[in-house]
C-alpha cells in the first residue's frame, strides 16, 4: 500500500496529486491564491524534489493499482514531523487515513523516536476532529509566515508513541 518515493515518475504523481486533493480540499479554508502559491512552492515537482534531498521521506498509498494519496515525514531529533497525509477525496472515511496514520507510528517506532508531531490548519475542523478522535493532543498555536504576505495559521499537534 506504501511505497517511498524515489524516482521523478513518482515525485510527478505525488505533484499531480497534490494538485487535485489541494485544489478541492483547501480553497474553501485559504482560497484560491494561496493554495495555487503553496502548490508552486511545497508541492511541485522542484519543491518535492528539493525536500527529499533535504531528509523528507515522501509515500505514495496505492490500492487496487490506483494511487489514492501520499504521505511525508521527517524526522527531526526525537520526534517524527508528519508534513504531509493527503488522501484522494473518494477515498476519505474508508480507513485509508487510519492506515497511514498506523504506517507513519510504525515508521517512527523503527526509528526510535519518541512521537509523531504535525501541523494542520485551524479551520480544518474535520481534520483536527480525526487527528484527536486517533490519539493526538493540541499542543498549540503555530504561525508561520510562508512568504507573499501568505502566513500559515495551525494548531501544532502530536501524539508519543
Amino acid at each position: 500500500m506504501f511505497s517511498e518515493v524515489s524516482t521523478e515518475n513518482q515525485i510527478e504523481i505525488v505533484e499531480s496529486l497534490a494538485k487535485d486533493i489541494w485544489t478541492e480540499h483547501y480553497i474553501p479554508i485559504i482560497g484560491k491564491e494561496q493554495v495555487e502559491y503553496m502548490l508552486e512552492n511545497f508541492q511541485s515537482k522542484r519543491a518535492i524534489s528539493e525536500q527529499i534531498g533535504a531528509g523528507f521521506l515522501y509515500f505514495l498509498m496505492e490500492e487496487e493499482n490506483q494511487f489514492i494519496g501520499y504521505v511525508a515525514v521527517l524526522p527531526k531529533g526525537n520526534e517524527l514531523f508528519l508534513s504531509k497525509i493527503y488522501i484522494a477525496s473518494s477515498k476519505r472515511s474508508k480507513g485509508y487515513g487510519k492506515k497511514a496514520i498506523q504506517f507513519i507510528e510504525k515508521l517512527a517506532a523503527e526509528k526510535a523516536l519518541k512521537r509523531v508531531v504535525l501541523t494542520v490548519n485551524k479551520n480544518n475542523v474535520y481534520t483536527i476532529k480525526a487527528y484527536e478522535k486517533i490519539g493526538f493532543k493540541n499542543a498549540g498555536s503555530v504561525i508561520q509566515d510562508i512568504g507573499s504576505g501568505y502566513v500559515m495559521d495551525d494548531y501544532k499537534m502530536e501524539k508519543t508513541i
